[in-house]
């Protein structure tokens, strides 16, 4: 009942935020006449439900054409909360005008607006196949020397699928080796979900060079997928999964906790304290798809934790939102005693092919 309820209301907010910028559309450019704006609103409403159209199309099997439908219907999502934004700029600009005793070109104010929309959506699309390198520093308590001015990378959130491909992960790869890390991690979301993830999507992941291994944990996408088939496909690789499981990596202790599938929930506190080989008190890093049950990570001795997830809203201004439900833990590094959170916005996205606001990013944690 609560996703019939999320669904129903992200829904309803789609089709209100269609609804405005057909309005303005009309209202911009003198669509009066009655054909003209049934067939204006019915492409406004068709695009946007475009999107859902097109992931079922992709979740039933992948090819070029259902590629190509689900990232144009996705840009266009991202476009409309562009053209949201600018729209009500526009209507601003205009009724100040009014107010103010002018008479305003809607059309030329409205066109202006418009194609900043436009522009911003491209940039956004440009923007988010080009990440870049975010550099951190930790300090974990009692680390063992033979880990200090080390190295972690963390890569999360690529979404390999329609969208971001196997080209994608190969200039993560590539930016990744360049910066010589000893360990690397992927917190979740490696695959977007969609029915073309394979073996061959993933090879890349042979490539990465890191002495201490490469290790990964389940996001809530890889439910999606089918954490079987997830599983079954990172097989074919040489990455590490931990799957409520721990390494003990010359004194460092690195634990990964699978995102909870649906339907069930999952307790850090307690799978930390009952997982074998947990030893409390030694140097403790923590994987974890999502910025939640922090408390329950700080109780149970964790001094770093790992997370993705939120990619910072993605589009602006979504990054509010994430902003307020994660209590402004949505992106970046907060410390809090001997434990320490890092929340990166991911390197690749979900959805609109589209980065506003944000820049994705690839981190490379030294620790101290």
């Amino acid at each position: 009942m609560s996703f019939i309820l999320f669904i129903s209301i992200a829904l309803a907010v789609l089709l209100g935020i269609t609804y405005f910028c057909y309005y303005s559309f009309a209202g911009f450019f003198g669509i009066t006449s009655a054909a003209g704006r049934h067939w204006t609103l019915a492409i406004f409403f068709f695009l946007s439900l475009s999107f859902v159209l097109a992931t079922l199309l992709v979740r039933r099997g992948e090819n070029i054409f259902t590629r190509a439908y689900y990232a144009a219907s996705g840009f266009w999502l991202g476009l409309l909360v562009n053209l949201l934004m600018a729209s009500v700029a526009a209507w601003i600009i205009i009724r100040l005008a009014s107010f103010a005793g002018h008479k305003a070109s809607a059309s030329a104010i409205g066109g202006i607006f418009l194609f900043i929309a436009l522009a911003y959506s491209v940039y956004g699309v440009w923007n988010a196949f080009h990440p870049r390198v975010r550099e951190i520093t930790v300090n974990i308590r009692n680390l063992p020397a033979s880990w200090t001015g080390k190295t972690i990378v963390q890569i999360s959130d690529v979404h390999l699928g329609s969208i971001y491909r196997r080209g994608f992960l190969k200039k993560i790869v590539k930016m990744t080796n360049g910066l010589h890390p000893d360990m690397v991690v992927i917190t979740g979301d490696l695959f977007d979900g969609t029915d073309g993830a394979s073996p061959g999507l993933v090879a890349p992941l042979n490539d990465l060079v890191a002495p201490d291994g490469v290790y990964f944990v389940t996001g809530n996408h890889e439910t999606y997928l089918g954490v079987r088939k997830a599983y079954a496909i990172l097989k074919t690789t040489r990455v590490t999964i931990l799957d409520d499981s721990l390494r003990d990596i010359r004194g460092l202790q690195l634990i990964g906790i699978s995102y909870p599938k649906r339907g069930h929930t999952k307790n850090i506190l307690n799978t930390i304290k009952n997982m074998p080989g947990f030893v409390p008190g030694m140097p403790t890093i923590l994987l974890y798809h999502a910025p939640v049950m922090i408390g329950q990570a700080r109780e149970a001795g964790v001094n770093l934790e790992l997370c993705g997830h939120t990619h910072k809203g993605q589009i602006f201004p979504v990054n509010f939102i994430t902003h307020a439900i994660y209590k402004g833990r949505d992106y970046g590094l907060f410390t809090m005693g001997d434990y320490s959170l890092y929340v990166t916005d991911g390197v690749g996205g979900w959805g609109p092919p589209m980065r506003t606001g944000n820049t994705p990013e690839i981190v490379d944690i030294r620790l101290l």
